[in-house]
């Protein structure tokens, strides 16, 4: 093309937004993640997409670096309408360096000179369209950070809910209690990238344990449908004194949060550990056993982890979902996530609406 890459993003983008707060001699605080980036004219946020000029905040907006429709249960989603069709896009960037990042070539764009698409202009009317004609039931905000492209994610769930679909986030959880309430009223399912138990491991991704841990937790107590993903990478985050702190951490929240482990395979900058097999994804399901979790989901390895892929009961045991990698094979829950067995519902977003989860009283825990 061209202009440039940063031109190109500098005039898809608005000043349309909540996320920025007035601060002392002219700056402007960006509050759409943990980051809390306080800018002046011609400073860029640590996730480059985000910039000051003119006095205003500029974000993102306009266009897409990518548009897919998958099964729900390659976000993924195990307890949010089970067999539909998710149409996931994407923009632009991230505030997270995770050197083993799958999604690379969009995320680390403006900061990696061989990442970098050529992002589509697009209006958030037209996306809601490519999700009907698709046949799709949710939209999912995904492949780059999305809490950094929160406005543009807001006004396609807009226009998505107009149009009778559920909406989502895929997102690393490093939010602020600003961009959470901000997005609340749009969205219905939040994916959580819980990817370590270490502080000194987040301190090498670019963020920060403590604020993913406390948006977990406020995402739950805001009643957003939550699911957690761990990506287990043999010899970095796979001690058992870290899944175990990682598992309990989760039970402290609820019990019932579904957690998936996934298989690691060596990408981007890091190609020295062996790829996971399946008996780390069953040991890690084992030791989240132990921790009380109820909802545990070894992934990526369809067919290899045993039963681990179906959903049963809470209460009675039953198995209500069974599936193979990403496929769902029998659904025998009710549409308002009845057990067929003993009639307990089971938490998650159905076709019926929300199921919650019950959060641990923090006194208790």
């Amino acid at each position: 093309m061209s202009e440039s890459l940063e031109q190109h993003l500098h005039r898809l983008s608005t000043t349309e937004t909540p996320l920025a707060l007035p601060e002392s001699n002219g700056r402007l605080r960006c509050v759409a993640c943990g980051h809390r980036c306080i800018l002046k004219d011609g400073m860029r946020g640590v996730c480059k997409v985000r910039w000051m000029e003119g006095g205003k905040l500029h974000v993102p907006w306009g266009y897409a670096a990518g548009i897919q429709n998958d099964p729900i249960e390659k976000k993924p989603y195990f307890h949010a309408f089970p067999g539909v069709k998710a149409l996931s896009f994407g923009m632009l960037g991230c505030d997270f360096k995770c050197a083993y990042c799958q999604n690379w070539v969009t995320s680390q764009a403006l900061r990696d000179p061989v990442a970098g698409v050529e992002p589509e202009e697009v209006t958030p009317d037209e996306i809601a369209d490519i999700a009907i004609r698709a046949g799709s039931r949710v939209v999912v905000s995904t492949y780059n950070e999305p809490l950094i492209t929160a406005e543009w994610a807001v006004d396609v769930f807009k226009a998505a809910r107009a149009r009778g679909l559920a909406t989502g986030f895929v997102s690393n959880g490093n939010a602020t209690p600003e961009v959470l309430d901000f997005l609340k009223p749009h969205c219905d399912i939040y994916k959580v990238d819980l990817k370590a138990f270490s502080q000194k491991n987040y301190r090498e991704l670019g963020g920060r344990l403590d604020h993913v841990l406390e948006t977990i937790s406020s995402l739950v107590d805001r009643g957003f449908w939550v699911e957690i993903v761990t990506l287990l990478v043999p010899g970095w985050n796979d001690s058992d004194e870290e899944l175990t702190g990682l598992t309990e951490f989760i039970a402290s929240v609820s019990p019932l949060i579904p957690w998936h482990v996934t298989a690691y395979h060596p990408d981007y900058h890091m190609q020295d550990h062996v790829r996971t097999g399946p008996r780390h994804l069953v040991r890690a399901a084992e030791i989240a056993v132990k921790a009380g979790l109820r909802f545990i989901y070894p992934g990526n390895l369809p067919g290899q982890v045993g039963n681990w892929e179906d959903t049963r009961c809470h209460r009675c045991g039953e198995t209500v979902i069974r599936r193979t990698g990403f496929r769902v094979l029998e659904n025998r829950l009710g549409r308002g996530g009845e057990c067929p067995g003993c009639r307990e519902p089971v938490p998650g977003f159905w076709e019926n609406g929300l199921v919650p989860v019950k959060p641990v009283s923090r006194a208790a825990a």
